[in-house]
């Protein structure tokens, strides 16, 4: 059998990774990893705003250099190898995360006048110096075009394009000037690769211009520019960049150049996927389909589900969109999440590591965590030290500790943490459900539930399901080269749609996490009074009566005590 791969390219928040893998089964033959150079952890902040979260792009270009060659290397040792196997080429990024360029898609901070602007720069999903921005694009929305909203659920982000973009024009108008068009890293990347990235020939995603910018084909693509021209008329003026449609995942972003092929070691004019975010092809990589929920949990978290595009679906208040074809062509894409998880545990590690080594004192507190019971701490908290993306959509919340004596040790805090980014996703799942989409299964993926059988444990306790695991620790990689499979189609060695694909590269590991029955009791009645806060400090109209809540704790920590 003449054996074929493919690549997938993943950039997170920190870092990018290559893989190859065997389009026959998924089998990955080779990995390689580099952390971005620029930044503290990949991230370029500012001391004076704590909600600037930047990327460099010659991060993106260079991270691409080591990691494609890293892993062809690695892969050069198995006989039974060789580059010109490589049969195509997917990407998946983090989103919303734009960078200005000009007009030949050259990103201004490449540029002399700007390479040391930070809002020259990639603006990272995490980054919310948008929230008036978005808070003014939702309010006027709900005045003139209503439908915009029932399609993100009602609200629109901090964490999205058009905010940013508008954040931008109003903080630096010479950057704004400066460029001729703002494109999305999952949309650039792939253009670079292909020579396309001239914006007038560059196509763009459907994924992001869906989930992440305001893009619909119930409204005929981007917002029409009446809506924008309310904002400020320099938007329409960008709308008047964009294309007019917007491509799915089994449509190609072009071919590789002969430049990148002899500069990464790739065969020459190799299909390159269309680009999409690194959770939406983390759900391709995971096996996605109808009832199937994953979770993307690393930085943060994204829960995808995907419907039948015949299925008639309500609005659903909350969610990053409803999107045809974002996910997986010929059916919706939903995605929901929060803006915080592996964050939130590192933050809280590096609070209680001190000057000491970080490695040890997660091992300590993990163990010390481990064997506490649900309600001992007499503890909750709230995961909101990012903000919340679902369902209140409100990145100007905070976190929230309750229950806190002389006697709270930092073991009690942590695991209080993981059940708060539980509950968390038990909202979420409880929000589809309510609205109609079902859950049969939930597949977990992404770095940290690999790492954390505690934290898997507690998610299946708190949201009463069993809690599978992707069979790839590199399921958002595998998602891309999944998608590089479908561009190269069968006749090249690659597949023609993405279920005959999925079905032969993905699949998940027999280990998995079922609720115990006696843990799900004590965490039924955490939730009530989890969701009650979350409803009082979230909402405007909760009417909530917090009195008894921590009451209620010091009585469920003495109940497990005894």
């Amino acid at each position: 059998m003449n054996k074929t791969y493919t690549l997938g390219l993943d950039y997170g928040t920190g870092s990018v990774r290559a893989v190859i893998v065997a389009t026959a089964d998924g089998t990955q033959l080779a990995e390689s990893t580099w952390s971005y150079a620029h930044g503290v952890d990949g991230v370029i902040t500012d001391p004076k705003d704590s909600n600037v979260a930047r990327q460099h792009p010659e991060d993106y270009l260079e991270g691409m250099k080591i990691v494609i060659q890293g892993a062809l290397e690695k892969a050069g040792k198995n006989h039974s190898f060789s580059a010109d196997k490589i049969v195509g080429l997917g990407v998946d990024t983090t989103g919303s995360s734009p960078l200005p360029v000009d007009e030949m898609g050259i990103p201004l901070a490449f540029k002399e006048d700007f390479k040391d602007k930070l809002d020259a720069m990639v603006w990272l999903w995490k980054d919310h110096t948008s929230y008036a921005e978005a808070a003014a694009i939702t309010d006027t929305a709900s005045k003139i075009r209503p439908n915009y909203l029932t399609k993100i659920g009602g609200t629109h982000s901090s964490e999205w394009y058009w905010a940013k973009v508008w954040h931008c024009l109003k903080v630096n108008p010479e950057v704004f000037k400066a460029a001729y068009t703002w494109v999305e890293h999952a949309d650039w990347l792939p253009a670079v690769l292909t020579g396309n990235s001239n914006p007038k020939k560059m196509k763009r995603g459907v994924c992001t211009a869906g989930h992440k910018g305001l893009y619909h084909i119930e409204w005929g693509g981007y917002p029409e520019t009446e809506f924008l021209d309310q904002l400020d008329p320099e938007l329409s003026v960008l709308r008047a960049t964009l294309p007019e449609t917007a491509c799915s995942l089994d449509e190609k972003a072009g071919f590789l150049t002969s430049e990148w092929a002899a500069t990464l070691g790739l065969p020459m004019g190799i299909p390159v996927a269309i680009g999409a975010i690194d959770a939406h092809l983390g759900g391709v990589g995971a096996g996605i389909g109808e009832g199937v929920l994953v979770k993307n949990i690393g930085t943060s978290c994204c829960d995808m589900l995907v419907s039948p595009l015949d299925k008639v679906l309500p609005d659903i208040p909350g969610l990053c969109g409803i999107v045809p074809g974002s996910i997986l062509p010929g059916q919706y894409g939903l995605e929901a999440g929060q803006s915080a998880v592996g964050d939130i545990f590192n933050w809280f590690m590096n609070i209680a590591a001190g000057e000491g080594d970080k490695g040890e004192a997660f091992k300590r507190l993990t163990a010390e965590a481990e064997a506490l019971k649900p309600g001992q701490s007499g503890l909750i908290a709230l995961d909101w030290m990012n903000g919340n993306r679902t369902v209140l959509v409100d990145q100007r919340l905070t976190g929230l500790f309750i229950g806190m004596t002389l006697h709270t040790s930092a073991a009690e805090m942590y695991r209080a943490l993981i059940e708060a980014v539980a509950f968390g996703s038990r909202i979420i799942l409880e929000r589809f459900e309510e609205y109609g989409v079902k859950v049969d299964r939930v597949i977990n993926c992404g770095g940290i539930p690999y790492k954390s059988p505690m934290l898997m444990q507690i998610y299946a306790d708190v949201m009463g399901r069993t809690m599978e695991l992707s069979a790839s620790e590199q399921t958002a990689a595998l998602g891309s080269a999944v998608a590089g499979a479908v561009a190269a189609g069968s006749e090249n060695g690659g597949y023609d749609d993405f279920e005959t694909a999925m079905k032969a590269m993905t699949g998940t590991l027999a280990l998995t996490y079922i609720p115990n029955k006696k843990n799900k009791a004590v965490y039924d009645e955490l939730f009530g009074l989890y969701k009650e806060l979350h409803d009082a400090f979230g909402t405007e109209s909760s009417g909530s009566d917090l009195y008894g809540v921590m009451k209620l704790l010091l009585e469920i920590k003495e109940r497990t005590r005894n």
